[in-house]
């Protein structure tokens, strides 16, 4: 025991005694944690000594940079309920007093979402070309600092963060998840949790999968049975629900603030029975006039009236509303599993439907059954199942999302005897969710085709916020690094040492995340 003691512990008593082993704790954790940051980054360099945070830290940031003023509230306020500090945050002066630094720099090299921080005894600075940089930077530093940082209660401390140096920015542009709110509907309480947790893994997406058979959950002011009866109900027949259009601008908003892009999805033809049972006249089956509400899981069955009008002029409405209080660039049209579509039909309602996106100025995303059409140049295909079909989509010159079912589909069990999911596509183990190369997946298709990678989490069996976590936790981390960090020396078995160490994060954070085999967890 005494080997691990400084000379000056071991001069005085035992209380003091033990203060030095836990200095020497939380000193050794730190290093660690230099060492444990996910995504990885690109360059690390650990240094000699330690930052440590207390009361006399500030937060210093350009005062001709409202972005950054905000920044540093936003770093300050996540520091604040676990450390008891109300860490200030005051104007740039170049004063070196005990500070944290944010600056923005003219290194471009860093690109829109790069950053380069450096850790020393008396100062932390934060650089990058761009304030979404600074924000990325930020999760580093919740990282780096001992996982009680993430707690709301005040804890003891210290809170130590070791030197070195981080330049760091992302492999892909997009990187993020899809939540299926239709099947099941989460309220905006829900939601904003779930852009914190992407965010703190520097994901910048999210996908909101808003229309299915199911239900229809954003409320669209020309069509008001869309909501009001197409939102009523849920998977199982529970209450269902709806964001009206001012939640939702409230969501998009949060997660604007968070460098969170929303991406709006409005599936068509098909998955459509919400909104037919809602407005029959947009239906022609012969069979089936007047569509039920549905609570069942089957896909398939059902298609607007793709030779109609009155259905484009439908999707021209529900587009021009989303699109006005969606400052993103994206459009998601669905397109997927629309089996009772006619080919032809299909084919032009596709054609159709993308230029009355691109009317609104948005980029359409589709699944990747849209490449069966004719794409138009910006358009965008989300590969999930035919790997014919990115092939397709590339050599009409548009670009990839790659989501592919049997790696990133997060509604897939773990395995046999997880409680929660399905398995059509397979069992996704944690290891099976990291070990795949958006470079390899599909045959002669290189990354500079793709835009990035979006893990899908859809909701036939997830009913709260506590089955997201089982399901998304631990594999989103796993996801966030493919999107973020370097492939060259990507390694399962280096990676899983490091998602070990981040039980003591997600326990902090309350996160209810299945416990893998296949990891050490480290707060065991």
């Amino acid at each position: 025991m005494f080997k691990r003691l400084t000379p000056f512990c071991m001069l005085f008593a035992l209380p003091i005694l033990h203060a030095c082993q836990s200095g020497n704790a939380a000193e050794e954790a730190a290093r660690q944690a230099f060492t444990s940051l996910i995504p990885r980054p690109v360059e690390a360099s650990p240094g000699e000594g330690f930052f440590t945070l207390t009361d006399s830290t500030v937060i210093s940031a350009d005062k001709n940079v409202p972005q950054l003023e905000r920044l540093g509230s936003y770093l300050s306020g996540l520091l604040q309920p676990s450390t008891g500090m109300a860490i200030p945050v005051k104007a740039e002066d170049g004063s070196g007093r005990h500070r944290i630094r944010l600056m923005l720099t003219s290194d471009s090299a860093l690109g829109q979402e790069g950053y380069f921080l450096q850790i020393a005894d008396s100062m932390i600075t934060l650089q990058a070309h761009q304030p979404a940089g600074i924000f990325y930077g930020i999760q580093t530093l919740r990282q780096l600092l001992p996982p009680s940082i993430e707690k709301k209660e005040r804890q003891p401390g210290p809170w130590l963060l070791a030197a070195g140096t981080i330049r760091d920015q992302p492999a892909f542009a997009l990187r993020g998840s899809m939540l299926d709110v239709a099947r099941h509907f989460f309220g905006v309480a829900d939601i904003k949790r779930y852009i914190d947790l992407l965010a703190y893994y520097k994901m910048n997406t999210l996908h909101l999968h808003l229309s299915d058979d199911q239900g229809w959950r954003i409320e669209i002011k020309k069509w008001p049975r869309l909501t009001e009866y197409g939102g009523s109900t849920q998977v199982g027949g529970g209450k269902g629900g709806f964001y009206t259009q001012e939640q939702y601008k409230e969501i998009v908003q949060y997660a604007a603030d968070r460098f969170i892009t929303i991406i709006p999805e409005i599936d068509m033809p098909g998955h459509t029975n919400a909104a037919l049972a809602s407005y029959p006249e947009l239906n022609c089956n012969p069979k089936d006039p007047n569509p039920k509400l549905y609570t069942g899981i089957e896909v398939g069955f059902s298609t607007f009236c793709t030779t109609n009008e009155k259905v484009y002029g439908f999707v021209e409405d529900v587009v021009q509303e989303i699109a006005a209080i969606t400052p993103g660039p994206y459009f998601h049209m669905g397109g997927d599993e629309s089996h009772v579509t006619p080919k032809e039909e299909y084919i032009q309602f596709v054609n159709r439907v993308q230029g009355i996106i691109n009317k609104h100025g948005k980029q359409v995303i589709g699944w990747d059954e849209i490449a069966t059409a004719t794409l138009l140049p910006n358009s965008i295909a989300q590969y999930w199942s035919d790997s014919t079909n990115p092939k397709r989509a590339v050599q009409q010159g548009a670009k990839l999302i790659l989501s592919p079912a049997k790696r990133a589909y997060m509604d897939m069990q773990y395995d046999s005897t997880t409680r929660l999911g399905l398995h059509w596509a397979g069992y996704i183990e944690v290891d099976d969710a990291y070990n795949w190369d958006p470079a390899t997946l599909v045959d002669s298709v290189g990354t500079e085709h793709m835009l990035g990678i979006v893990a899908p989490l859809w909701t036939e069996t997830i009913l709260n916020m506590e089955d997201i976590e089982y399901m998304v936790f631990p594999r989103l981390p796993g996801y966030a690094e493919i999107g973020w960090s370097p492939a060259n020396g990507r390694s399962w078995d280096e990676y899983k040492q490091r998602l070990g160490r981040h039980a003591r994060q997600m326990q902090a954070m309350d996160i209810n995340f299945y416990r893998s085999a296949r990891v050490a967890w480290a707060d065991k």
